[in-house]
């Protein structure tokens, strides 16, 4: 079983897949330019090529360049780490993660945000019915 991307990936690996899921697609010199610490295109290109190796990343070829994908669903890479955020910093409960968000959160969120949420509870209560 693969492991959940969290585990699998370094800060810099997070960051160049944070570049890759906000801009689609990119090549190692468009990735370079927006990481901070200023690293070699060299360094780039074996960071992407680690996580095409672990499976996060694809490349195609245009020409002379490879240019980079994220293989892996953002939704499916945000799902892996939400989880591990809830079961690092509220004990896998669900329901503390959500108190903390509404504790600190519930004065910024507007009505409609609020009723979205309720009927996401309520259609999680029917699902959960079934």
């Amino acid at each position: 079983m693969a492991k959940p991307m969290h585990l699998t990936l370094s800060r810099r690996e997070r960051q160049i897949m944070d570049i890759l899921y906000r801009r689609g697609r990119a090549t190692a010199g468009d990735v370079m330019t927006e990481l901070s610490g200023d690293p070699s295109y060299s360094t780039v290109r074996a960071q992407l090529r680690v996580l095409e190796d672990k499976g996060h990343v694809r490349h195609d070829e245009e020409g002379l360049r490879y240019v980079y994908a994220p293989a892996v669903p953002r939704h499916a890479a945000r799902k892996s780490a939400l989880r591990h955020l809830v079961d690092t910093f509220f004990d896998g409960s669900s329901e503390k993660a959500v108190s903390a968000l509404l504790g600190g959160e519930a004065a910024r969120l507007t009505d409609a945000e609020l009723e979205r949420i309720a009927a996401m509870i309520t259609k999680a209560r029917k699902e959960g019915s079934r």
